[in-house]
């Protein structure tokens, strides 16, 4: 596993031990910034169940101004914090020891994010409960801004979201990532 371009490119990074986690692969995680393209740059990036911090390392990488990195696993912290320092881009990171689901429940509308980047581990459901409780605060995803879930395709099902839609789908043999988006109504901050 390595950064794949922009400032760090190249750097290879550090795994979490054991099989608690499954970080992105190279070429998803490459098919993934194709898709996000030069609009990476600049922009404010969640990385929940973050893992080894590969994607929002990506971000950074590729010139993201602000990545925050949601993780509770205690290992898997460290190995955020170990990749950040050995690729230089710890002055722009935030990483938050806790649980995705607290950390979507309690964050302030002015934590508003470009990219919410949701890859919990395979066949619990998690993807699914992330992704409802971020349609219930669709203040923290930007107008514009993109939900992206990272999950094995037979976990796919669909959901009732109300402010939220799915607006895109790719396929890479084992993984789906699939991007939601604000729907036309959903409101830009939460209401009272």
């Amino acid at each position: 596993m390595r950064v794949i371009s922009g400032q760090a490119k190249g750097r290879r990074l550090f795994s979490v031990p054991g099989e608690g986690t499954r970080p992105i692969t190279d070429r998803v995680k490459e098919a993934l910034f194709n898709i996000l393209g030069a609009e990476i740059e600049g922009a404010s990036f969640l990385d929940l169940f973050a893992g080894t911090g590969g994607v929002g390392i990506e971000a950074l990488s590729r010139g993201a101004a602000r990545v925050v990195f949601v993780e509770r696993g205690h290992k898997a912290l460290e190995v955020i914090r170990r990749n950040l320092e050995i690729t230089g881009l710890k002055a722009n990171a935030q990483v938050v020891r806790g649980d995705a689901f607290h950390y979507l429940r309690h964050a302030a509308p002015e934590e508003a994010f470009d990219y919410i980047y949701i890859a919990p581990p395979q066949y619990h459901e998690l993807w699914a409960e992330a992704l409802l409780a971020l349609d219930e605060r669709p203040y923290l995803l930007t107008a514009g801004g993109w939900a992206i879930v990272q999950i094995h395709p037979k976990e796919y099902r669909p959901l009732p979201l109300q402010n939220l839609a799915l607006v895109r789908e790719r396929s890479y043999g084992s993984t789906v990532l699939l991007f939601y988006a604000l729907g036309r109504e959903a409101p830009a901050e939460e209401e009272a």
